[in-house]
């Protein structure tokens, strides 16, 4: 239940259903950039015999995002989002095609990550048995319930944050397409990371995650190359590992930053994988506190 306080009174604030599956569309897709982070490039999108509700571009991770929008309580997503998956992956030349022709560009296949393509599934609600058949950590696609209230509010909530981390058992899909899917689709996890580096480097972020995730309400994406720390939508730090030391990327625009001890590098001017202008190398635990107090900057920048 969403209230608005008048004069120390609670009223409910009345839900308001959307009158068709289109306004959500047009909603969604007017707003992209300010709910997920993503570049608009298409509606109605036809490859084949599927027509794609909208195509978005994540600028993050140089991949394409298929979105469709649910109104049907009995529909299978794990059947559609593999099929579309599959779909993408065997006619990436027509999505490469679409993005050039959007921006202008003259981009090819090998300039995007086709490991990162994601399936967003949008709907006012879900039924329980979509969520746990979407629910497992490995598989790549996200659900998002959006709701409408009266007083121009709207609610958006990612469902299956935090998803189970055993491997699913797929019956109901086409087999070939699952399988060609999972043989180029990443979902990234911590331990892919955490994995090729030295004890001494996971405890340290060990320690380092901890101290972040004391701000308050953040979320952690692995990606390809690092991990985030999100609130919301923006990234607050990424951090990437090597053997002997953590580089923690701050998404703080260059000159802004408060570094009273001069420890952090200026990278704005040179490439990298992380969000921000600024890089912070932390070896050992002394500089955890002052780096912490670098990351908090940012937080309170983004919340």
């Amino acid at each position: 239940m969403i209230f608005y306080n008048k004069d120390g009174k609670l009223n409910q604030i009345k839900h308001k259903d959307f009158s068709l599956e289109k306004d959500l569309q047009n909603l969604v897709e007017r707003n992209l950039f300010s709910l997920f982070h993503l570049e608009f490039l298409a509606s109605e999108f036809k490859i084949d015999r599927f027509r794609f509700d909208s195509v978005a571009f994540d600028p993050e991770t140089s991949s394409f995002i298929i979105i469709e929008y649910k109104r049907g309580k009995n529909e299978s997503l794990v059947d559609q989002g593999y099929a579309y998956l599959h779909t993408v992956l065997d006619r990436r030349a027509e999505l490469v095609l679409l993005y050039n022709e959007v921006n202008s560009a003259s981009k090819l296949s090998k300039d995007f990550d086709w490991t990162a393509t994601r399936i967003y599934f949008i709907s006012p609600q879900f039924t329980e048995y979509q969520k746990t058949a979407t629910g497992y950590q490995k598989m790549p696609f996200k659900l998002f319930e959006i709701n409408s209230y009266h007083n121009n509010l709207i609610t958006v909530d990612e469902i299956n944050e935090n998803k189970i981390k055993e491997e699913p058992t797929i019956i109901a899909c086409n087999k070939d397409s699952v399988d060609s899917v999972k043989r180029e689709i990443i979902v990234y996890e911590e331990d892919d990371h955490l994995s090729k580096v030295p004890v001494a480097i996971r405890e340290l972020y060990s320690d380092l995650k901890d101290k972040i995730m004391e701000f308050g309400d953040l979320n952690i994406e692995p990606k390809k190359k690092y991990i985030a720390f999100k609130y919301n939508t923006d990234n607050i730090c990424d951090v990437e590992f090597f053997k002997s030391l953590i580089k923690v990327f701050i998404n703080i625009k260059s000159g802004i930053i408060n570094d009273p001890l001069k420890k952090v590098r200026d990278v704005s001017n040179i490439g990298h994988h992380g969000n921000g202008d600024y890089s912070f190398d932390l070896i050992s635990r002394d500089d955890l506190d002052y780096l912490v107090s670098l990351i908090k900057q940012s937080y309170n920048l983004h919340k």
